[in-house]
């Protein structure tokens, strides 16, 4: 089987796994997925947050799925919990396509190595 079209089977379990269960079934855009890995990794799943918190999370998120391919490094947790990257390799200037393919491939990523998805 292809790369391709493994990613695109594996990304599609990812999204049906996530809009069942947080979505009612309606499908979650790669925005959301995002969103809900940083409120995973920061392991406070029944908060309310604000816009600003939100965009943390996200930001979280992206550090966390990109940091297996050497881009983040975990640094510390602060006082709140809040964990914190810093900048190991600056990512190479990506077109929006090749950006949401890096994406979705971290998260697929993500999804098989906590054994959430095969």
């Amino acid at each position: 089987m292809s790369r391709d079209i493994q990613l695109k089977e594996r990304w599609e379990k990812v999204v049906a796994f996530l809009s069942e269960k947080f979505a009612d079934g309606e499908v979650l855009d790669l925005d959301a997925i995002i969103y809900l890995i940083g409120v995973q990794e920061l392991g406070k799943i029944n908060m309310e947050f604000k816009k600003d918190e939100k965009v943390n999370l996200m930001h979280i998120a992206i550090c966390k799925l990109l940091e297996p391919y050497g881009y983040y490094e975990f640094e510390f947790f602060d006082k709140d919990g809040w964990p914190h990257y810093k900048v190991v390799k600056e990512l190479p200037p990506l077109k929006a396509g090749e950006q949401s393919v890096l994406m979705k491939e971290a998260i697929v990523n993500y999804f098989l190595e906590k054994e959430i998805i095969e």
